[in-house]
């Protein structure tokens, strides 16, 4: 394992929170167009690939990733046995589960938006079973993503129906949170697209105006993905943001995506440079201290050593990007501008905070010259080419 030192200041620690899905660092290699193409590993087994890379804090699964959904009760026993040995020898933490609600034929047509009752009942069953399994290992954060809560024709379902459906099996999963005292804080995970047509909650935003509709809007928040919001062309930076301003941000799932593409869940900082530097800086800025979890999976060539230089990758990409933004917030060049760029005015700003008649009247009395106002420098071509230049070594 790679300690670190003045020479190299990325190499991670359990301290920065980096946390991987059995599914990640387990994906065999598999696409739509080709079986897999490296051995599958059993969960005690990515457990120790895990320690192998060194610095990480935790592991993370869907039910199903750990026990299989046709397992007897003694298989299931015997692999929870295995993993509870590997995390214990590897003292690595399981922080985060969460359930497949998406894999089996059953759920085709959805799970907790399907049409057929007893479906739904089901689907609320096996998250039942699924956070006691999770609570067992000790996780405290819960995720919910629908990968089947959609359509391909709005003919098959009504969507107002649809999301009254999702409400009611929330606010009773809550209530069996309450009462079974797991503690979990449950996050809330968006896509636009894939693998249906068209998706319910396609946006981090359809989450957070889901939540103040709950019955306990305490205990849920987001738990946005870089490739999702990526992928349909959006900015993922603002959408981390408006969670985070929200405090709403209980989870992250960080990877890579090129626009337009299916969701390619790249090693994370792969593909978009620029992106990755300002989430990084986001949450650093902020102070987030939640777990980033690398929702990724190495190329379909590499093999058992190179998996393992992925995930050392994910971590280091982070490191790195950590380092430019301390560099960023340090520059005095880049500082000035920004400081000629964000412009105060204590007293308007006393005014619009809070409305009173008193500070209506005041601001509608205001010398707000549009012209001269229009005229002030804005520098942001200059501010954007300093950035390049930090990012890209040279500054």
């Amino acid at each position: 394992m790679a300690k670190r030192t003045k020479s190299d200041p990325y190499v991670p620690t359990p301290a920065d929170r980096f946390t991987f899905g059995l599914w990640t660092v387990g994906n065999p290699g598999r696409d739509p167009f080709g079986g897999p193409t490296r051995p599958t590993m059993t969960p005690a087994e990515i457990v120790y690939t895990l320690g192998e890379a060194g610095g990480v804090y935790g592991v993370n699964f869907h039910d199903n990733d750990l026990i299989p959904i046709d397992a007897t009760d003694a298989e299931a026993a015997q692999i929870k046995k295995d993993f509870r040995k590997a995390l214990r020898e590897t003292k690595i933490k399981v922080p985060m589960a969460t359930t497949n609600l998406f894999s089996d034929p059953v759920f085709k047509d959805g799970a907790f938006t399907s049409n057929d009752a007893e479906v739904r009942a089901y689907a609320i069953q096996k998250t039942m079973n699924a956070m006691e399994l999770g609570a067992d290992f000790g996780a405290k954060t819960y995720v919910f993503w629908g990968g089947r809560e959609g359509t391909e024709s709005d003919a098959t379902k009504d969507p107002t129906i649809a999301v009254k459906r999702f409400r009611e099996a929330i606010n009773f999963l809550c209530k069996y949170n309450i009462d079974r005292k797991f503690g979990y804080k449950f996050a809330f995970e968006a896509k636009p697209n894939e693998p249906r047509g068209h998706m319910y909650f396609s946006v981090t935003g359809s989450y957070l105006a889901l939540i103040p509709t709950l019955d306990h809007p305490d205990m849920c928040g987001v738990n946005p993905e870089f490739a999702h919001e990526s992928m349909a062309g959006l900015n993922f930076v603002h959408h981390v943001a408006q969670a985070l301003e929200a405090g709403k941000l209980f989870h992250i799932d960080l990877n890579d995506q090129e626009f337009g593409r299916y969701d390619q869940d790249f090693r994370f900082g792969s593909v978009s440079y620029k992106a990755a530097f300002f989430l990084c800086k986001l949450l650093t800025d902020y102070k987030y201290k939640g777990p980033k979890h690398f929702d990724s999976h190495a190329y379909r060539q590499s093999d058992r050593k190179d998996v393992i230089e992925f995930a050392r990758g994910s971590m280091r990409s982070w490191k790195i990007l950590e380092g430019k933004v301390e560099k960023f917030n340090k520059d005095r060049k880049i500082q000035s501008l920004l400081k000629k760029i964000n412009r105060g005015n204590a007293k308007l700003e006393n005014l619009t905070k809070k409305f009173s008649k008193a500070n209506a009247k005041a601001l509608l009395e205001a010398n707000l010259d549009r012209v001269k106002l229009a005229k002030k420098s804005l520098p942001y071509e200059e501010l954007d080419q300093l950035v390049f230049d930090l990012i890209m070594g040279v500054r």
